[in-house]
């Protein structure tokens, strides 16, 4: 919240300034265009508006001069000022990334409150914009305390930007997709293929495959095709043919999960390894300056501690091969106090000594945490946590798969994130996608499969 004080006609002064700097963010204009309906390429970031291969995130001029405007309404004059007119002179540009002062200098009063007044805009290179502007100042000095506006989040997904161009510059992922026998998870296998992120191969039905290729619209020329209709049968070839070393991940196509996870899980012939399997969402949340994971939230129901410390390790390595050096894990329940009643307490306070010990590696646990203090350092201060975890973790450890579910649920459908899924413990990457995943989702999906296998971060 801001307090504004107006200076009214009479107290203005000739010569009087006032200045504010300003950093322009991509966000500024994407909201820009979302209010001027000004969808020029030139000023969208990720746009190439002139053809030059390059994409140019020129401010739009008429936001650079809503600069100007601010310093008018909040500081000089101040509240209660209106705009009459305005000669404005754009000699420069700006971009985004750069921070810009506004200015304004009183340059002469006139009879019915306007006041005439010099204006300019400079950014890191030199001016931007000059000129004049009259205005009508307040007739009285007032103050405004805690002026508020809603606040704004644009829904961009720039982390799952990065995963996938990261990704696209590996070699192909070579990848055994089971069963991909509906519209959806045909067409997601072939769209990573396409963008280079898997190599992949059909155990399935063939008959239902082209069927639902043809649905999707997806061209399946050039992929092979393994006859096995048997949803079961088909998981099971697929883990044969990992051993064989044919694929280096496997991915769920139109099975149920439990079929897929009895294949990788026999004692004989499965993709087991000393730990146990566990799922980890992958979550690029708008107005979130980090990738967010969510573990386990889809196989474990109620992991006991030693699962815990399995689900903790997985979800460590594979933020590590996203590129977070030193993951923070806040392992949550519904308080941040260890209260004997209620279990998930004591395990998340073992499982951070444990930490401690060494006995979990690559990164910072700490617990218990409730959901608000695990994410916000506000709340977090409020609670009087000071560790290096409290209010900034990376990965969310919840107590159960049902607060997991709904947690990344609701961060999907009422936060607008996006969500990749990838089971880790394996001896290879699975990428466990749901029929509601959109297309992104998917190849977010593949892009987290294709880092993992090359950071060797996944057994």
């Amino acid at each position: 919240m801001t307090s504004l004080t107006s200076t009214p006609h009479d107290a203005l002064r000739i010569g009087q300034e006032a200045e504010v700097s300003r950093l322009c963010r991509a966000e500024d204009l994407y909201v820009f265009a979302h209010a001027s309906g000004n969808l020029n390429p030139m000023h969208l970031p990720d746009l190439d508006g002139d053809g030059d291969g390059r994409a140019e995130a020129v401010a739009p001029s008429a936001w650079v001069a809503a600069l100007i405007s601010g310093v008018l309404g909040n500081f000089l004059p101040g509240p209660g000022t209106l705009y009459l007119a305005q000669d404005l002179r754009f000699v420069g540009r700006a971009h985004a990334g750069e921070t810009l002062r506004a200015g304004v200098r009183v340059v002469e009063k006139l009879p019915d409150r306007v006041v005439r007044m010099a204006v300019w805009v400079d950014g890191p290179g030199g001016r931007i914009v000059e000129g004049e502007v009259l205005v009508r100042a307040p007739d009285a000095a007032r103050r405004f305390d805690g002026v508020e506006v809603p606040g704004l989040t644009v829904q961009m997904h720039r982390h799952f930007d990065a995963l996938l161009a990261r990704a696209a510059a590996l070699p192909p992922l070579h990848t055994i997709v089971v069963s991909p026998e509906s519209p959806e998870a045909v067409r997601g296998a072939v769209m990573a293929r396409d963008q280079g992120l898997i190599d992949p191969v059909f155990v399935g039905a063939p008959a239902k495959i082209a069927a639902a290729a043809e649905e999707a619209g997806a061209d399946v020329t050039g992929i092979e095709i393994v006859d096995i209709p048997d949803h079961r049968a088909a998981a099971l070839r697929a883990v044969a043919m990992i051993h064989e070393g044919r694929g280096r991940a496997l991915m769920k196509g139109h099975l149920h999960s439990d079929q897929i996870l009895h294949a990788i899980l026999k004692k004989e012939g499965g993709l087991r390894t000393n730990r146990r399997v566990s799922h980890v969402y992958v979550m690029d949340v708008p107005g979130l300056d980090h990738l967010l994971f969510v573990t386990d939230a889809a196989i474990n129901i109620a992991p006991d501690l030693e699962c815990k410390v399995s689900i903790v390790q997985n979800a460590i390595d594979l933020a590590r091969a996203l590129g977070v050096t030193q993951p923070k894990v806040g392992i949550l329940s519904a308080v941040e106090t260890v209260t004997p009643s209620i279990p998930s307490t004591l395990d998340a306070a073992i499982l951070s000594k444990m930490a401690e010990r060494g006995q979990i590696t690559g990164g910072l646990v700490d617990g218990p945490l409730a959901m608000d203090n695990a994410v916000d350092p506000g709340a977090a201060r409020t609670k009087g946590l000071t560790g290096l975890v409290a209010g900034r973790a990376d990965i969310l450890v919840v107590p159960n798969l049902e607060a997991g579910n709904m947690i990344a649920k609701e961060l999907t459908f009422l936060a607008h994130a996006e969500a990749a899924g990838i089971v880790m413990g394996a001896q290879v990457p699975v990428i466990l996608t749901s029929r509601a995943d959109d297309d992104r989702a998917r190849l977010a999906s593949c892009a987290v499969a294709v880092l993992c296998a090359e950071a060797h971060g996944c057994a």
